[in-house]
């Protein structure tokens, strides 16, 4: 949680869409699939929300830049012609034909499978399979954060300090 593997995916999908492709974003659960369609719907991404109860017009998927969804995503009914991401977020949440299924909507699609939890076969797969291995360990650059507490008398002053100083300041 909180990895950053949804700005991946989100960066991805928006050069997929500046050149002419949609993106397929499959989740395991309603409730994950949900949180990336309001993050990318946030974002400014024309995004579409397919489920087993949620199922747009073709004009609307048509016209989308992602779809995300879950298993309903992978219906044979669903024909999507310019697809050109496949993204498959707890991609160890898949069986291999779900995956297979997935990355065969579109015409050779780019697949990015997502995980945050490293379990041995998908550790076995980037050691040793035909998978290239990306770590969001940390942020690059980011300074560390300081806090102060500061006493009521001087609270005026400790509120123009970070203006100065091009800071910020929470409360």
């Amino acid at each position: 949680m909180g990895s950053g593997k949804t700005v991946v995916a989100a960066v991805a999908a928006y050069v997929a869409h500046l050149n002419g492709f949609q993106t397929i974003l499959l989740a395991p659960t309603q409730i994950l699939a949900h949180q990336h369609f309001q993050t990318l719907t946030a974002i400014g991404l024309k995004t579409e929300l397919v489920t087993g109860q949620i199922k747009p017009s073709p004009k609307h998927l048509a016209l989308s830049t992602v779809l995300v969804g879950t298993h309903a995503l992978l219906s044979d009914k669903l024909q999507l012609a310019k697809v050109g991401l496949v993204v498959i977020d707890e991609q160890h949440r898949f069986g291999v034909a779900q995956r297979a299924l997935a990355a065969s909507k579109g015409t050779s699609p780019h697949v990015l499978t997502m995980t945050a939890t490293p379990i041995p076969r998908t550790v076995a797969l980037t050691l040793y399979g035909d998978l290239d291995l990306s770590i969001l360990d940390s942020v690059p650059g980011r300074i560390p954060i300081k806090t102060w507490v500061v006493p009521e008398t001087k609270r005026s002053a400790a509120y123009e300090w970070p203006n100065s100083e091009q800071g910020s300041i929470t409360s």
